[in-house]
This record gives structure tokens, C-alpha cells and sequence, in this order.
């Protein structure tokens, strides 16, 4: 059984695949608690592998399945990820990293949360990824150096205040300048008003 909070289907809105129809299949519970964090991840049901392939079934014409929370990791095994895949779906994961990853996963997005209140509980022990995104408020980059990927993205850190949310794009958009090995990533949801 597997802690489920909700499976819907949308666009992916944020990193490398932006714009993706996805079915989302987000996690219940988290190992972190950052302070910005905008997800209510904690309520849920208690779901079968069965019954969490059937939801996915609904939406045959999504290529891919999103892994998210939360912190999927928490429970997301090598058997979820086989039967997902037996549906002819491709398997994305949104991490903190902090747990390692069953095998199979065919894309990796590594969120690390060191830095930010709340996020400091438990360190990043992924170290390779296919994509690397940041949610940024004026960190240092280079303590994401040693993270092997070739795909780095920067995300400001939404908050609810317009003024510090405008700050916070601002600051963004300036670290991509100083350091264009990062590129932007926005929250297109957020911008189109999509789940």
C-alpha cells in the first residue's frame, strides 16, 4: 500500500520538461519541513498498486508520470516504477535527495532543500541527476558544484507577498546572468493558473 495524496493529469510546469502532459502522482508526507513550502502534501489514502494504476490509466495519452510529494521517495519502490512503466509510461521523480532512488526511474529532478529553514534536517545524499533545480532566494551557488548533471535550473522562491516574490525574480534572473551555466525555470502553472 502506498500513501497517496492525489493523481490528476496537467502539464508539467516547471525544469527541463515544462510543458509535458503528465500524469501527477503526488506522494503523501514529507521528511523536510522548508518554510516555503506551498504543497499540502500530508492528507492522502492509503492506495494499492492496483488502484494507483488504474487512476494512471485514465489518461492513456500521457507519456509521462510524475513522482512527486512531498518527498516520493519515502515510499516509491522498484515495483511501483516496473508496473508504471508496464502501462508504456516513462517515470519522472521529483527529489530532495535525501533517500536514494529505486532503480529505473528514467528521469531524476533533484531539488535540494539545504539552505532553507526547515530543509536543513536531513543533507542531499543524491549527487547525480538528470536535471538539478534550485528553488533560489540569493543562496550560494556553488554548494550545488559537486552535483553531476548537465541540466541546472533556477527557480525563484514563490511566496505570497507580491514584493518579495518580485525580489526574488529579480535576484534569479541576475544569478542566471552572472552564472549562465544555470537557466531559468518558472513555475508555468502558476503562470497559466493550472494545477
Amino acid at each position: 500500500m502506498y500513501k497517496v495524496n492525489e493523481i490528476f493529469y496537467s502539464l508539467q510546469g516547471e525544469g527541463y520538461n515544462t510543458g509535458t502532459a503528465s500524469v501527477f502522482v503526488r506522494m503523501s508526507g514529507c521528511n523536510l519541513r522548508c518554510a516555503f513550502c506551498d504543497t499540502k502534501h500530508q492528507g492522502g489514502r492509503l492506495m494499492s498498486l492496483p488502484q494507483i494504476l488504474e487512476e494512471i490509466a485514465r489518461w492513456p495519452q500521457a507519456p509521462l508520470v510524475v513522482l512527486t510529494g512531498g518527498e516520493p521517495a519515502l515510499s516509491v519502490d522498484g515495483e511501483l516504477v516496473h508496473a508504471i512503466h508496464s502501462l508504456g509510461k516513462r517515470v519522472a521523480i521529483e527529489t530532495n535527495g535525501t533517500r536514494p532512488l529505486p532503480v529505473g526511474i528514467d528521469w531524476v529532478t533533484l531539488s535540494p532543500k539545504g539552505g532553507f529553514a526547515g530543509g536543513e534536517a536531513e543533507p542531499c545524499v543524491l549527487r547525480e541527476c538528470d536535471e538539478l533545480k534550485v528553488v533560489y532566494t540569493g543562496q550560494d551557488l556553488s554548494r550545488y558544484d559537486d552535483i553531476k548533471t548537465e541540466l541546472r535550473f533556477l527557480q525563484p522562491c514563490y511566496c505570497d507577498d507580491d514584493t518579495e516574490r518580485e525580489e526574488n525574480l529579480k535576484a534569479t534572473v541576475d544569478a542566471v546572468l552572472k552564472h549562465p551555466q544555470w537557466r531559468l525555470s518558472l513555475q508555468t502553472h502558476r503562470i497559466l493558473g493550472i494545477r
